[in-house]
């Protein structure tokens, strides 16, 4: 089996605006004293990103927006290496144009880099319904995400799956909860937390709270590539694991291990 590769795209004022109505009322965002300002930090871009990682490496990683209100998310997004796309909007009240050239790229990247094997949509328009059939019809698993409130059904039953948005936060999110300190100084990341996140983000997947061993350690390098055992006084995956007993279960599958975090 070949390595499994990823290729992201986000429709980044769709699911901001989206998340905005969601607090302020449906169709706030729309109005133009609300467009036309720097916005807050609503949307968990490292929630997303870490949910990519569970379906490969992530080799295509863009986001479309008109980036001049959105420089709260510089550091966030710097962090999971997007790369910015800038739309600029041909009028005050034209359609954002996000969504097309998203689609555009999306069906490009399929036929330049055969290799990528799932798809993973940012956005809830229903203007995606062709790009999932051109996708899909192109062999690859595509992967949608939106907001509860907003997401259009019929893009959402196009997909190969579809996750909602609140599904990957707290219901108690805050705009201190996303941001993050902005040191570029590489830090050991706790291990505990490191592969409590890994576990639970392919549970999330499966939808089955044991996780074959051999499936966690690939995760935990895409969530940190400086991930290794020596950071932590261990030769192996499996020493790492068994040091912290009061914080995952461990027991015989049927080909290996499987792992279970603790409550």
């Amino acid at each position: 089996m070949g390595k499994e590769t990823v290729a992201v795209y986000w429709d980044f004022e769709n699911i901001h605006a989206s998340l905005y109505d969601s607090a302020n009322g449906s169709g706030s965002y729309g109005r133009t004293q609300n467009r036309s300002k720097q916005q807050d930090l609503l949307l968990d871009v490292q929630a997303l990103y870490d949910f990519a990682t569970t379906y490969g490496n992530v080799a295509i990683n863009k986001a479309y927006c008109n980036w001049q209100w959105f420089a709260k998310y510089r550091h966030s997004l710097l962090k999971c290496a997007v790369e910015l796309i800038q739309i600029f909007p041909p009028g005050a009240s034209a359609k954002n144009g996000a969504d097309i050239k998203l689609s555009l790229d999306a069906i490009e990247d399929v036929l330049r880099f055969p290799h990528i094997s799932s798809i993973i949509v940012i956005g809830g328009d229903s203007d995606f319904i062709p790009l999932a059939q051109k996708i899909k019809a192109a062999g690859k698993d595509l992967i949608g995400i939106g907001c509860k409130s907003s997401t259009n059904q019929h893009w959402a039953n196009s997909c190969s799956d579809f996750k909602y948005y609140e599904s990957f936060v707290l219901d108690s999110q805050t705009e201190e909860s996303i941001e993050e300190d902005e040191s570029d100084m590489i830090k050991i990341k706790d291990p505990v937390e490191l592969l409590s996140k890994a576990i639970r983000q392919i549970a999330k997947k499966t939808g089955d709270e044991w996780v074959v061993k051999a499936a966690i350690r690939p995760v935990v390098k895409r969530l940190d590539p400086t991930f290794d055992e020596s950071n932590y006084e261990c030769k192996t995956f499996a020493e790492l694991l068994k040091k912290y007993p009061g914080s995952f279960k461990i027991k015989q599958g049927e080909h290996d291990h499987l792992v279970s975090l603790i409550a």
